[in-house]
């Protein structure tokens, strides 16, 4: 199939690992840095927000968020993020990588800012700021998923693809990090200069006027990176598979890698003529043709996606609760305002470090020597078994004793969602779809998996309230319990086992061996749809 292959794009799947990997890399994955820098550091200031804009005179505890206002302050980028994912998928396909690219940072750089100086006399129009352009934020957030995973699969040599989108994808786990670290520094600032009593010596006295600036600092600080990388995004010259595949313009194509490569290429106009009138290339997203070569690789991707971030984000549930069972977070009455953001951020910081971070890199290490079929697999399979080991025996783990043993198995259960279908997820859909749907395939995954985060991080924080209604959180209803809670997790992962076997392994072959763009009879896509 090689033959039939343009020379520009066969010279991009044979190239070795040169600078431009590397810089492609940076730069698409900056953006992703500053995407789990926004996306996560809103949990570490939510505390910060509920004394400062609910406190309550004479309250036994310190102010927090009602649960809609918590809801939808945590909750809006997620949906951000979804709409942003639909439409800049789409909008990477229709006007091109390159074109699209600049906006969604843009996006991000404004809406940082935006939101650390929302603006209200009252705590309703300050959230009510904070949700709008946080929700603006996400949008930006949303189109950064399926533009920087085209990019860098279009970019990549087929040896090493999966390592470079995973690398990408792994730049998450270091935004993360920077935040709790940041938070860390900045709260440690602002306690050594403005330092108060506890919440219980003194309720009013406990949060400094100065705390306002601690959280407005933190989520402003997202803006730096994504302006950093801006220069440079501008500066990529656009893909040579969106140039020659979806623009046709052989030369163009031709003319950008072989500044990229350093080598001279070949424009073959007459090959892309060729490729035009071929019956194969001409079905549109959605018909029939399509459903028939990749409508079992879309429900693949889509419900392994959603699956996955229904787990992933459930960890909200637990993390208040190990916090607090290992001593990292005192009762929120012993501590002051600033006091509570740093242990939040130490705490978060350290649970990045010790699971998040390593799972992310083993896949990077791993992904092109046992496959993306096998590491997803591999990582539903332990995610299934771990949630079980919790749920089964969860009173077990409730004693004192025993929760050194619980946080263990909860570290290697979202090890397992790092170092399996947390990274593959995000690398298959831009591999196994033609360049003329890939971002906008991509982009309907990803908002998939969004929908998912927003079940995961939402439906289970009312479902694994306490089945007795006084003793749930105030003002939530009556759940199903945390140990039920845990089962039907540990059946969803079960189920993102089972789904998995409608993707395809795509390890060392071309993208357009896995689109089957280049196929001159239909009889070769057959054979390919059943490749899993």
């Amino acid at each position: 199939m090689a033959g039939d292959n343009l020379e520009v794009l066969n010279a991009l799947d044979v190239a070795k690992t040169q600078w431009y990997h590397f810089t492609a890399i940076i730069i698409a994955g900056m953006g992703f840095f500053t995407d789990a820098y926004d996306l996560f550091c809103i949990s570490l200031v939510t505390k910060l927000l509920g004394r400062i804009y609910y406190h309550v005179d004479g309250a036994e505890k310190p102010g927090s968020l009602p649960p809609n206002v918590s809801a939808a302050v945590n909750g809006v980028a997620l949906c951000g993020t979804l709409a942003g994912q639909l439409f800049f998928g789409w909008l990477g396909d229709k006007l091109g990588r390159k074109k699209v690219y600049g906006l969604t940072l843009l996006l991000m750089v404004i809406c940082s800012i935006a939101s650390g100086l929302s603006f209200g006399h009252t705590p309703k129009s300050v959230m009510a700021t904070l949700c709008f352009f946080r929700f603006w934020l996400g949008f930006g957030i949303g189109g950064d998923y399926p533009l920087s995973a085209t990019i860098m699969s279009e970019y990549a040599n087929k040896k090493t693809r999966g390592a470079f989108i995973a690398a990408v994808f792994a730049m998450q786990g270091f935004g993360i990090l920077a935040g709790g670290i940041f938070a860390i520094f900045v709260s440690a600032a602002f306690k050594a200069k403005f330092n108060s009593p506890p919440y219980e010596v003194d309720p009013a006295g406990s949060t400094v006027p100065e705390a306002d600036y601690v959280w407005r600092i933190i989520l402003m600080v997202g803006a730096l990176p994504a302006a950093l990388t801006y220069y440079w995004r501008m500066k990529m010259p656009e893909t040579a598979r969106y140039t020659a595949l979806v623009a046709k313009n052989a030369k163009q194509a031709a003319s950008d890698m072989s500044k990229v490569l350093q080598m001279d290429i070949e424009a073959e106009p007459q090959k892309i003529a060729e490729m035009e009138q071929k019956k194969s290339s001409q079905f549109a997203l959605f018909s029939r043709e399509f459903g028939k070569r990749h409508g079992l690789h879309l429900l693949g991707t889509t419900t392994t996606w959603f699956l996955l971030d229904i787990a992933f984000y459930s960890q909200n549930l637990f993390q208040k609760d190990i916090f607090s069972a290992i001593g990292w977070i005192p009762s929120a009455k012993t501590m002051n305002a600033l006091e509570e953001v740093y242990r939040i951020a130490r705490a978060q910081t350290l649970i990045a470090l010790c699971s998040t971070v390593p799972g992310y890199w083993f896949t990077v290490a791993l992904i092109d020597r046992m496959g993306r079929f096998a590491i997803q697999l591999m990582g539903f399979f332990f995610m299934t078994v771990f949630m079980f080991a919790l749920a089964f025996p969860y009173d077990h783990w409730t004693h004192k004793e025993n929760r050194i043993g619980f946080v263990v198995m909860y570290s290697l259960t979202f090890f397992f969602a790092n170092f399996g279908p947390n990274a593959t997820t995000f690398v298959v859909p831009a591999e196994i779809f033609p360049a003329r749907f890939r971002s906008t395939c991509h982009g309907i995954s990803a908002a998939s998996g969004k929908l998912g985060a927003i079940v995961g991080a939402f439906g289970f924080l009312y479902l694994a309230q306490n089945k007795d209604k006084a003793k749930a959180d105030a003002g939530y209803p009556a759940g199903i319990g945390v140990k039920n809670s845990l089962i039907v997790l540990g059946v969803i992962n079960a189920l993102g086992f089972l789904f998995t076997f409608l993707v395809p392994e795509s390890k060392g072959k071309s993208l357009e061996e896995m689109s089957g763009e280049n196929d001159e009879n239909e009889g070769g896509q057959t054979e390919l749809s059943s490749s899993a």
